[in-house]
């Protein structure tokens, strides 16, 4: 599985973007997806997961209730709608892939759960 992020970019406080992760290969609608961020100086954290048929999501409480996580399967893309954007949401946002799992595997919310990483976007929030 091969992922590409877009949709970063810069906006103040309270707007809203949406991510995309773009993936090819042929099992990525059997992969578990999750989105990590780092902000400049600090390591990658956990932000969002959804599994394999998107029955199931999973969020960090920094972002509960103001960030989904959906995927188009047909697509092949996952998407991470941001809204109500606050200055410590300023990162580059990375989506990842755990490939081929079952359809009860846990969501995971850590680096070390996933198996294919994307290159990341840039969002930045200006207060």
């Amino acid at each position: 599985v091969q992922l590409q992020a877009s949709g970063g970019g810069s906006v103040q406080t309270g707007g809203s973007l949406r991510l995309s992760c773009a993936a090819s290969g042929r099992t990525f609608r059997e992969s578990n997806v999750a989105w990590f961020r780092q902000a400049p100086g600090k390591g990658r954290d956990f932000v969002a997961a959804i599994s394999r048929g998107g029955g199931r999501t999973s969020y960090s409480d920094s972002v509960k209730d103001r960030f989904t996580i959906s995927r188009h399967n047909d697509l092949n893309t996952v998407y991470l709608q941001m809204s109500g954007l606050k200055p410590e949401d300023t990162a580059v946002y990375y989506c990842a892939a755990r490939g081929r799992v079952i359809l009860t595997a846990p969501l995971e919310e850590v680096e070390a759960g996933y198996n294919y990483w994307g290159q990341g976007t840039l969002v930045t929030v200006s207060s």
